[in-house]
């Protein structure tokens, strides 16, 4: 087979010199604008801003749907920003003390006007209208809609659909935290914010218990126990019991792990569960210092796709090229189409890569299967075709598209989700590729993380993108060595997770409300004690996707530390062990019990007891240093 296909992207070289010039021209307040030449001229510009906008409403409220109506808008919003946005700057930045005060009480004037709008009832109607006017809406061109859509979400995120009394509400907790912004410590804001966020909602903490009442009516409907029993048919677990042993094992040995730690501090103060991710942060930040900015200059997308690229090639005898489109092929002009080719076999599948942001386009990175592979009536096989979205940044004319090492460790677990799918063999592709049990679905792009942090592969591709200097070697141990500090913790809050999930999917009906369940459970599970008044358990998005499956995530990761450190961590390029890794685990799809796959890519069927050992041991063991040299 002759293929003709382009390489990939390449690292780009050095950037353009671009030089900019100042004209001489002179200003007569700050920014050029005329009244700020002096402190008072800030409440000239603020009562002009106010009067201006007074004039907008009345003829946003009056005027029929259409265009004209994102126009009064968007003259509304920039009236306002006018004066906030620079005043927002002068008062921090600016030299005079009189300068910085009145550009101070600027903001506090047009934020409150701002507030007011939000919930200006009859001003969020006119825009309503023009949003429910379907034959309005496909007469605008897209940036109009798109500006009009982001108008009403700036309405509903104010609770401008909320009655008049959970609306006094939120802007009484919003005024109380503004409050604190400016008179309060960072303790309190952190302790505001966790609070607003999670407060009860009478509402959703119904819809909650009729969807966990309804599944459980659903499994027994059709002749399970309960919907955890329903929903670890054919996974790695099998069964809600051998689920709960991991999590109780892992929660246990985590336990023991964290009072040895909590041992060694001076002081025991107590924490509450707004003080984790800011402690946690600090103390990374403290002991390592890690900096993303000094590392996206050594990964440049196309030296990350050349580093997954060697990787391939070396494990796998697989290599990604870039091929051209059809006219009308793809949804967007930056969006590259690859083919994946193997040395002996040729053309196994296509990935869609679209990497970088645009309007509209969901925040997030994530795999999509487009076309399942299967074998065919006339015993050709039907090649896989899937998406990986990203959310990078576009290159300039002086710089390439350069990654964090989140980003870069989050481009390798999406592509261990299409290598899933391109390797996937199956005759059916109602099993082909991702198409298998949750906790074993999430085993290849976990893999790919442990590789992603090996400085062995990592210095095949990580080169400066000016100089072409590599990423040295203890950047890389001071990036990995930063992600353990607080691991037992951070692992122990998804422990939380899975055993409340669990809970909700069992027995019912429930013992309690799904509140006083999380109360109990918070406190067993995770040891930071839970706050009154509020309902995690209503920002939990994961029972809706994933109920009774959270644990999954565990699962997955166990398996993958295994896989590793038993087949890859002597030589991350063992060509040998990456065939078995294929034939044993990527060929079946969902086509093969998950632990079978399991057991024969690591020769052995691995007990509970090995799960939780694979976890544990993925935390660091020195970890009672790194807080004694933090303090």
């Amino acid at each position: 087979m002759c293929l003709s296909f382009q390489t990939f992207w390449k690292p780009n070289g050095l950037p353009e010199q671009i030089t900019f010039k100042i004209r001489g021209t002179t200003l007569y307040g700050l920014f050029g604008v005329p009244e700020l030449s002096c402190p008072e001229g800030f409440q000239e510009a603020q009562e002009r801003s106010l009067q201006e906008t007074e004039r907008l409403v009345q003829k946003a409220c009056t005027t029929p749907p259409g265009k004209e109506i994102v126009m009064i808008f968007d003259q509304l919003s920039d009236a306002l920003c006018r004066v906030a946005d620079l005043a927002d700057f002068v008062k921090i930045a600016h030299p005079d003390f009189a300068f910085r005060e009145a550009a101070e009480e600027a903001c506090r004037s047009i934020g409150t006007m701002v507030e007011k709008l939000n919930t200006d009832v009859d001003l969020c109607q006119s825009l309503r209208k023009l949003l429910a006017d379907k034959g309005v809406m496909e007469s605008l061109d897209p940036e109009t809609r798109r500006v009009a859509e982001l108008f009403m979400f700036d309405f509903e995120i104010s609770g401008i659909h909320l009655d008049e009394e959970k609306v006094s509400y939120f802007h009484y907790k919003k005024g109380y935290w503004l409050s604190l912004l400016e008179t309060k410590s960072l303790s309190q804001v952190r302790e505001v914010a966790y609070k607003v966020f999670l407060y009860p909602n009478a509402q959703q903490l119904h819809c909650l218990e009729e969807l966990l009442t309804s599944r459980n009516l659903l499994a027994q409907l059709v002749g399970y126990d309960t919907f955890a029993h329903r929903a670890l048919q054919g996974t790695m677990a099998k069964t809600p019991g051998n689920a709960n042993c991991e999590i109780c094992q892992d929660k246990y040995r985590l336990c023991r792990l964290l009072q040895e730690i909590s041992s060694t501090w001076e002081e025991r103060r107590k924490l509450m569960p707004w003080d984790h991710p800011y402690h946690s942060g600090v103390l990374r930040a403290e002991r390592y210092n890690i900096e993303p900015s000094l590392y996206c200059p050594f990964f440049s997308l196309g030296a990350c796709m050349e580093g997954l690229n060697i990787l391939f090639n070396k494990l796998l005898g697989i290599s990604l090229y870039a091929e051209q489109t059809e006219k009308g092929e793809v949804w967007c002009e930056d969006v590259r189409k690859l083919a994946v080719v193997h040395e002996q076999e040729g053309l196994l599948g296509y990935i869609y890569c679209d990497f970088f942001q645009r309007p509209d386009k969901p925040y997030q990175d994530c795999h999509f299967t487009i076309r399942g592979g299967r074998l065919k009536e006339n015993g050709e096989y039907q090649l896989p075709v899937v998406v990986l979205m990203l959310s990078l940044p576009h290159s300039t004319s002086s710089l390439p598209t350069l990654l964090t090492p989140g980003m870069m460790e989050n481009l390798f677990h999406e592509m261990g989700h299409a290598m899933h799918s391109m390797l996937g063999r199956t005759r059916y592709q109602h099993v082909t590729g991702t198409r298998c049990s949750t906790d074993f679905a999430e085993v290849p792009s976990i893999l790919m993380e442990y590789f992603a942090n090996d400085y062995r592969v990592v210095n095949q591709f990580a080169r400066h993108y000016k100089t072409g200097q590599p990423l040295p070697k203890h950047m890389v141990s001071r990036l990995c060595e930063s992600k353990k500090v607080c691991a037992a913790a951070d692992m122990q809050l998804q422990i939380f997770y899975a055993v409340l999930d669990q809970i909700y999917h069992g027995k019912h009906p429930l013992e309690k409300s799904t509140t006083e369940i999380l109360k109990e459970t918070q406190e067993k599970f995770y040891g930071l004690p839970y706050v009154p008044n509020t309902a995690w358990q209503l920002r939990f998005n994961h029972l809706v996707g994933y109920g009774a499956k959270y644990y999954s995530y565990l699962m997955s990761r166990a398996v993958a530390s295994m896989v590793w450190k038993q087949c890859f961590v002597q030589d991350p390029f063992d060509r040998a062990m990456g065939e078995r890794y294929r034939r044993e685990m990527l060929a079946h799809g969902g086509g093969k019990e998950p632990m079978l796959m399991v057991q024969g890519m690591l020769q052995k069927r691995p007990s509970v007891e090995d799960f939780v050992d694979a976890l544990v041991s993925d935390l660091d063991q020195d970890f009672e240093t790194f807080f004694m040299d933090s303090e």
